[in-house]
């Protein structure tokens, strides 16, 4: 029963190929994905696809900001931006939604945007894709976050590159839960 839990693998988004999920595989993934504990009904959360040929004209767009921000960047660190969304076919971005609320907290809605990318992350691998859960500066950086039209109460959550995998992602070590779990005990 706990089988999908305990194969989830993430498949780095340099070795996902096409192809991807099309229209309605990515809308069935993202019916499992919506499924997650959302305190108050907020719906905090929503999707932005970057799939063909957007994702390289985004790729020139972190080029033009890493040059922006950093005049003497090197080639090496422009040629990684460039190809940065270059490799999965299909990029979700899961961006959460976090503006005023007078009774859910903020941190209450970002969670629930966290809990979208890993169920998205799950429902890849269930539909035989291999995804990756990635942020990296163009998460954080607010010139991307406007040319990706995000309002200004809204967070990237997480960039979920989805694809076929090109080999097998390998299996790293795991935490033990009994070296993380205590108990607590009133004194």
């Amino acid at each position: 029963m706990l089988h999908v839990l305990d194969t989830r693998r993430s498949v780095p988004a340099k070795q996902l190929d096409a192809p991807g999920p099309d229209h309605d595989t990515l809308l069935r993934m993202l019916q499992s994905a919506c499924r997650v504990p959302d305190h108050g009904k907020r719906v905090p959360f929503r999707f932005l696809r970057i799939a063909g040929p957007d994702r390289l004209a985004l790729g020139e767009k972190l080029v033009a900001r890493t040059r922006e921000r950093d005049p003497g960047a090197g080639e090496a660190a422009i040629e990684k931006d460039r190809g940065r969304f270059a490799h999965a076919p299909v990029i979700v971005a899961v961006i959460a939604k976090l503006g005023p609320d007078d009774k859910i907290p903020e941190q209450e809605r970002l969670l629930s945007a966290g809990c979208v990318c890993f169920a998205l992350l799950q429902a890849a691998q269930a539909m035989g894709y291999g995804a990756q859960w990635l942020t990296g500066w163009p998460a954080y950086d607010p010139a991307i976050l406007r040319t990706l039209g995000l309002d200004a109460d809204e967070n990237i959550a997480g960039f979920i590159h989805i694809g076929t995998p090109k080999l097998e992602a390998p299996e790293r070590e795991r935490p033990d839960p009994r070296d993380l779990l205590t108990d607590w005990h009133p004194q």
